[in-house]
């Protein structure tokens, strides 16, 4: 899947056709047709312009989707984080191997 095929997803996502997609960018119906086919590739204008209308333009060009907050790192992992970064190295290596025992021991397979 290309550019062309990720922005005409994104387009169908939020809900528009051609014509008032490419308005919201300050493109032409034409223009939008040969960015979804492939036939020519959008400027950084044109990506800023769809971004303000929520477009995912890292999904756009990358194929990988910005992360969401569930996607995210939490209060308590964060503190977690903290807490290791903090302790010398010798009880970081027993910390990673209480968290690999338990998570083996939690792991049914």
């Amino acid at each position: 899947m290309g550019i062309g095929d990720r922005l005409k997803e994104e387009r169908e996502r939020l809900g528009f056709n051609q014509t008032e997609f490419a308005a919201n960018a300050g493109a032409s119906k034409n223009s939008q047709y040969n960015y979804e086919k492939g036939e020519r590739s959008p400027d950084a204008v044109y990506l800023a312009a769809v971004a303000e209308h929520g477009v995912d333009v890292l999904y756009v060009v990358t194929g990988e989707r910005i992360p969401t907050s569930a996607d995210c790192i939490t209060a308590d992992e964060t503190g977690l984080l903290g807490y290791y970064r903090s302790m010398p190295e010798s009880d970081r290596q027993t910390m990673l191997r209480m968290a690999f025992a338990l998570a083996k021991a939690a792991d049914p397979t």
